[in-house]
């Protein structure tokens, strides 16, 4: 068993950044890969980034790559997602996953996913 909890979203003017966290419980975090996806309001929960259970592999959705990175850190059972130049289209809520195995899928999708957080909402201004 997993639990993940997301925090650090908030509202935040286009151009600006924001750092969401996740946080896990159970012994076995080190042993997975960790998603962040996005559900915008009236759209279907989509993939944003997700990172090896070593670090040593990241991938992210081509709307993001370049502005987010996604850094995790095993010994506090964490995982980030730093997001950079925000736009108003990445306003959703953003959630954290992971389908309990340690490297990453080829294509990320949410009904793979084991275990979710509750989300934490982004909202960026225009």
């Amino acid at each position: 068993q997993v639990a993940l909890v997301e925090s650090g979203g908030g509202l935040v003017q286009t151009g600006g950044s924001l750092r969401l966290s996740c946080a896990a419980s159970g012994r076995t975090f080190s042993s997975y890969a960790m998603y962040w996806f996005r559900q915008a309001p009236g759209k279907e929960r989509e993939f944003v980034a997700a990172i090896s259970r070593n670090s040593g592999t990241t991938r992210y959705a081509d709307s993001v790559k370049g502005r987010f990175s996604i850094p995790r850190d095993n010994a506090k059972n964490t995982v980030s997602l730093q997001m950079n130049s925000l736009k108003p289209e990445d306003t959703a809520v953003y959630y954290c996953a992971t389908d309990s195995r340690g490297f990453i899928r080829p294509f990320p999708s949410a009904s793979d996913m084991d275990y979710w957080g509750k989300g934490t909402l982004v909202t960026v201004s225009s």
